[in-house]
């Protein structure tokens, strides 16, 4: 069994994530893949965060049409900073011995990921599928020394998305400049921004 784990501060949740999630599910025939908005980030220390429990909702409704697409409040409601490690180790005893577990994020986030809490067992602990916009390789993100060392992990994937082109940042931006957001998200989700006022400047 392969089960995707899309993690994310998802803030807000928007259509690049989406694309990005059901293209790894399909080429690597994944049963599932569950979606963990973050708790406490630490790599987000000293910027203000919409609450978990909005990002929960808004993650909850732009997936809720597909039925390969789940989620998860596990780093939510775990105390204290949201570690990738910790919900790995997690989810690889909830789902058992047998199953693979495939981590989906964007490619940029792979220059940093060696120094996450305890990288070098992370690396060990699941697979990686970096996604990147098309006509981006690895080499783009990664000095060639820390490219080496991924490619001696062999479990590093990268997948061409379109839609990487969309950002959290973007869409933050452009409600408090009163801009249209319309297309970068799903309906559900804006109208769940505008209805709770958020991201307003």
């Amino acid at each position: 069994m392969r089960i995707g784990v899309m993690g994310g501060t998802f803030d807000p949740i928007h259509l690049g994530h989406l694309v990005t999630a059901e293209a790894a599910r399909h080429q690597f025939s994944l049963s599932q893949v569950l979606f963990v908005p973050s708790g406490q980030p630490p790599h987000k220390l000293g910027r203000a965060v919409t609450g978990a429990e909005h990002r929960y909702l808004m993650t909850f409704l732009a997936i809720a049409s597909n039925p390969a697409f789940q989620i998860s409040r596990i780093e939510i409601d775990r105390p204290g900073h949201s570690y990738t490690f910790d919900t790995v180790r997690q989810l690889s005893t909830e789902f058992g011995a047998t199953a693979e577990l495939y981590f989906i994020t964007g490619a940029d986030v792979m220059r940093d990921i060696l120094s996450w809490h305890r990288a070098e067992e992370l690396l060990q602990a699941c697979h990686f599928v970096a996604a990147s916009r098309p006509g981006f390789t690895l080499e783009h993100y990664l000095a060639k020394e820390d490219l080496a060392r991924f490619r001696s992990q062999g479990n590093i994937h990268l997948i061409s998305v379109p839609a990487m082109a969309i950002s959290s940042s973007d869409v933050r931006r452009r409600v408090g400049a009163g801009e249209s957001i319309r297309y970068l998200v799903l309906d559900a989700v804006e109208n769940y921004i505008y209805k709770n006022k958020l991201y307003r400047a």
